[in-house]
């Protein structure tokens, strides 16, 4: 498919009313890739996630999602695992989607007939290069062997007529030196893309800044960024990767996968958008609806307090907070709510204030004066300590309690 050329725009604080990020943003020069593609691995990598299996339905209505999104490429799973994940990955394909279908396939010819035999567009097929991966996983005596098996592989998918992504899986504990060599030699027999797999979380954001412009220097190819977050530095390292060079980004919805998860969707895309100022023309208003139906169908949920889809990230108690959010709801937000989805919502708690309370009050069409007001605001404070949610009834209670019944 086509990729858009990203608009770079150099937001100023307070010129949209939909957000408003720091001003300091813009002061600094950066420079973007004229074209980032994101390849979604949340039915692959993210399914990995312990404890989650999807059926084929479930990878459907994800891929269906993450197409009106606006995904360049789903990872749609790894088709020589199992009869049901070669359905599942048929079924994907079968439905045409605008993104382009990828599967994973280990260095073997059977792992590639499959991905074949699926009608995908193209794979990504991974060896460890890491001398730790090379002799306490493969057995293997030296890198020769590993860079042999990796150069057939590529050779073999390519003529087969796909396009072929060579990961080199622990690559950010790999020897520089070979693993240039590796990368060279994939980009020699065809490959179209590389992939740096950043296995174990294990490098900094300017580490992964010296490694991509190490290897941006040798090679022609794409280069790509798989990251995982076992330090919280995935979407950090990711968009290090892409300023010093990568064209492209693994991800997965709600950043979920194995250990600590990838780098998440929504944040990297978000903080592309509104903190530096890259629109790679994604759907983002269909990204809590998104989260939410991954949460649900992985049985994992949605964290309260995740980044950009978490319930708590548009919801205000503190009195403080609440007072300025009604006045301007940018005080206490970046962006609004509603441009992925999202809702804003005022809770009722310890920290909560008359101006909470009365446009609660408001919202039920309840008047009372200001005495009573004052009361029902104790009361709210004094049942949530004693450990009780305030939901709409036992406010009502609340306020029955004060000023006696009333008709809503």
């Amino acid at each position: 498919m086509q990729f858009n050329r990203i608009s770079q725009k150099k937001y100023v604080g307070g010129s949209s009313l939909n957000y408003f990020v720091s001003p300091y943003n813009k002061k600094v020069d950066l420079k973007f890739p004229e074209e980032i593609k994101i390849y979604d691995t949340t039915l692959r990598d993210g399914e990995q996630t312990p404890g989650v299996c999807l059926r084929t339905p479930e990878k459907l209505k994800i891929a269906k999602k993450l197409d009106e999104l606006g995904i360049h490429q789903i990872e749609a799973g790894f088709p020589v695992v199992s009869n049901e994940e070669q359905r599942s990955v048929k079924a994907i394909v079968k439905e045409d989607l605008d993104a382009d279908i990828l599967v994973l396939s280990r260095t073997k010819k059977e792992d590639i007939d499959a991905a074949i035999d699926c009608g995908v567009d193209g794979i990504i097929t991974f060896m460890g290069t890491s001398d730790l991966h090379i002799k306490s996983k493969f057995k293997m005596k030296d890198r020769e062997e590993i860079l042999n098996v990796c150069i057939n592989s590529v050779e073999y998918a390519k003529d087969h007529g796909l396009f072929v992504a060579f990961s080199a899986e622990d690559a950010t504990r790999t020897d520089l030196n070979f693993l240039k060599r590796v990368y060279k030699r994939a980009e020699e027999c065809g490959a179209d893309r590389v992939h740096i797999a950043d296995t174990v979380g294990a490098i900094s954001p300017q580490g992964m800044d010296y490694l991509v412009r190490e290897l941006r220097s040798d090679l022609k190819a794409e280069i790509a960024l798989h990251c995982h977050n076992d330090f919280g530095l995935a979407v950090a390292n990711s968009i290090s990767g892409l300023l010093a060079g990568a064209n492209a980004v693994s991800t997965t919805v709600n950043g979920i996968g194995e250990r600590a998860g990838n780098t998440s969707l929504e944040e990297l895309i978000m903080a592309l958008k509104l903190i530096y100022g890259v629109d790679m023309d994604l759907n983002v208003n269909v990204l809590c609806e998104l989260s939410k139906t991954v949460g649900e169908l992985t049985h994992l949920g949605v964290p309260k307090n995740k980044p950009i889809v978490g319930k708590n990230v548009f919801r205000h108690e503190s009195g403080i907070h609440v007072d300025a959010v009604m006045e301007n709801p940018l005080t206490y937000e970046p962006f609004a709510p509603e441009m992925i989805g999202h809702q804003r919502k005022l809770v009722l708690g310890k920290h909560s204030g008359c101006r909470a309370v009365k446009a609660k009050l408001d919202e039920c069409g309840i008047d009372v004066t200001t005495d009573e007001l004052c009361k029902i605001v104790k009361k709210v404070k004094r049942s949530r300590e004693e450990g009780k949610y305030i939901n709409d009834k036992l406010f009502r209670e609340i306020v029955k309690s004060v000023r006696g019944p009333f008709d809503i």
